[in-house]
């Protein structure tokens, strides 16, 4: 039962890191264009890459 002393608070700052993480990810524009990288594939290369 003394585990639990440890473990929720140590779960709770886990968590919390997470959600800064995640916080800060939005802030920084990792999440503006999501459809963009994934179509990119499929447009042709207008010069052919260099030798």
């Amino acid at each position: 039962m003394d585990i639990l002393y440890l473990l929720i608070p140590l779960a709770m700052l886990l968590a919390g890191a997470a959600v800064i993480t995640f916080v800060w990810a939005v802030r920084g524009g990792q999440f503006d264009d999501l459809d963009t990288p994934a179509i990119r594939i499929l447009f042709d290369d207008d010069e052919p890459p260099p030798r």
